[in-house]
């Protein structure tokens, strides 16, 4: 009688849940360099169809409605926000943000193969090759770039051009070009954690370029990424999420007193 109840409302407080989960997420990396905030989508379950819209009656008129009851909600997808984030003037000459489309393109040096990343947090090796600035793996810039010992200044032109200027000369010198990589359904890359994305299938193959091609943003010197997670959006859908599974479980309640008080009942 009412079991379906407890079952429909445990799928919603199992939803609310994931969608809390997520909310956390996106609000524990609001000062991640380049991160992009998740969205929880949803979707309605299979429908218990007592009677079909369309059906004719006795008069042999069709019915205008039918009788469905639905038996609860699933997370349908969690979707990535590629939106822009604020860049963070840093004037620190490794630091490189993206203005508009596209990821650094690295390599991990464990497989060698090529990762993406929006973070322009660079640093150079021990080696004088261009790494990510990260304390756990250093993958390299793809195809890499070399900072010679001896360099003076460091310039960044927002086409990718690296210039360098080595004493005793002081005219700028080239030592590469920083690429980029778009992706037809970015949403479907893979995210691996420490700022990485993966291609998939569903992502498509990765479309490279330089910046300022067509479909591709410029770089930025001296400017970091920012978070594009917005705070007061996050605690609304906390404080909705919080709602909707007090609600739940309230239904939850409500359903196992009724079905309590058919038990309990005495002819």
């Amino acid at each position: 009688m009412c079991l379906q109840t407890l079952y429909t409302s445990a799928t919603g407080m199992i939803g609310m849940e994931t969608k809390l989960n997520t909310v956390a997420h996106n609000l524990a990396n609001l000062e991640t360099t380049a991160f992009k905030k998740q969205r929880c989508n949803f979707e309605d379950l299979f429908y218990d169809h007592l009677k079909y819209p369309g059906l004719q009656d006795t008069s042999g008129a069709f019915t205008a409605t039918g009788i469905s009851v639905g038996v609860g909600t699933r997370v349908s997808s969690i979707q990535t926000q590629f939106r822009q984030g604020a860049h963070n003037q840093t004037d620190r000459p490794l630091d490189i943000a993206i203005a508009g489309d596209g990821f650094f393109r690295v390599t991990d040096p464990f497989n060698n193969e090529i990762l993406y990343t929006r973070a322009g947090n660079f640093s150079r090796a021990d080696d004088g090759r261009l790494v990510l600035g990260s304390g756990h793996t250093g993958r390299a810039l793809d195809p890499e770039i070399n900072i010679p010992d001896d360099v003076t200044m460091v310039q960044i032109h927002d086409s990718g051009e690296v210039f360098v200027v080595q004493p005793p000369e002081t005219n700028l010198t080239s030592v590469g070009r920083i690429g980029l990589a778009i992706f037809a359904n970015p949403e479907g890359l893979l995210r691996i954690g420490e700022n990485l994305f993966a291609e998939t299938d569903s992502s498509g193959p990765p479309i490279e370029g330089e910046p300022g091609d067509a479909g591709f943003g410029m770089l930025k010197q001296n400017a970091l990424e920012m978070s594009n997670v917005e705070p007061v959006t996050e605690l609304i859908d906390m404080i909705t999420s919080q709602r909707s599974f007090e609600l739940n479980s309230k239904v939850t309640q409500t359903g196992d007193e009724i079905l309590q008080t058919v038990i309990s009942i005495k002819r």
